[in-house]
């Protein structure tokens, strides 16, 4: 009874972690392109 109240917690777990874990590399990644503003990656215009 307890691994079928457990099995859902632990994959919600997993997912969350999981989540931020990209966001975290999705910030990064913005990092050498953009500013990072409100959630999402605001590309930096060149002026060519």
């Amino acid at each position: 009874m307890f691994g079928l109240i457990r099995l859902p917690i632990l994959l919600m777990i997993a997912f969350i972690v999981g989540v931020f874990f990209e966001r975290s590399n999705q910030r990064e990644a913005c990092a050498e392109h953009g500013q990072w503003q409100d959630g999402l990656c605001m590309m930096e215009r060149s002026n060519e």
